[in-house]
């Protein structure tokens, strides 16, 4: 192959290059996309962090006085909302593992202590009972409260549909645990002490004399 040949085939390959760059450069111009200046959607029980850049944190939902919000819930309705949990728990009494364990006595009850059921390791490793704080908290949203837990449930997110069911959940049980006192009533602030008149002595001490006196 002589020379020409050669130039021709090296200008070939270089022809192609830059087309390539050119249509790359061209792409990147024309289909550039703009950064929106706020999100499309908010995520709800998500708060912004503090600080440009920061990591997001999930709100923490402050847990119910049970003393009194059990004694109104409505049990009937809790029934009810289980019947989202039947086609994965068996409620019943001498009941039987499904997709997941069974939940009669669940409150109160060891986590991951039924033995005839495979727990994630996520379960596991959250050591305690299923207090009332922890149900209300875990029903919300599993995923976010037993990070890893095999629970695929979506999660109830009204506070009062939570409450009745754990209500029933609670009944579901050879000895329900008791129903805790309510808390006491937290004390008025006081009201700030109003500023002294202008020429009045501060309490405790005498009002100066004025001449003549």
């Amino acid at each position: 192959m002589d020379s020409f040949e050669w130039n021709k085939v090296m200008g070939g390959v270089l022809g192609s290059v830059l087309l390539i760059l050119v249509l790359r450069v061209g792409s990147e111009v024309l289909f550039e996309v703009e950064e929106p200046a706020k999100p499309g959607y908010e995520v709800e029980g998500v708060e912004e962090a503090a600080g440009a850049g920061g990591p997001a944190a999930p709100a923490v939902e402050k847990a119910p006085d049970w003393g009194t919000v059990l004694a109104s819930a409505s049990v009937d309705n809790g029934k009810t909302i289980a019947g989202r949990c039947a086609q994965c728990h068996d409620i019943s009494k001498g009941g039987v593992n499904k997709i997941g364990p069974e939940l009669y006595g669940v409150v109160g009850r060891p986590r991951a202590s039924n033995p005839g059921f495979s727990y994630s390791s996520a379960m596991k490793a959250k050591e305690g009972n299923w207090t009332l704080d922890d149900l209300f908290h875990f029903l919300k949203s599993p995923a976010s409260y037993v990070p890893g837990t095999k629970m695929s449930f979506a999660g109830i997110r009204g506070e009062k549909d939570r409450i009745d069911l754990i209500a029933y959940l609670r009944t579901e049980s050879d000895s329900p645990v008791p129903i805790p006192a309510p808390l006491p009533a937290a004390a008025p602030e006081a009201a700030p002490a109003a500023a002294p008149a202008a020429g009045a002595a501060p309490a405790g001490e005498a009002a100066p004399k004025t001449p003549g006196q």
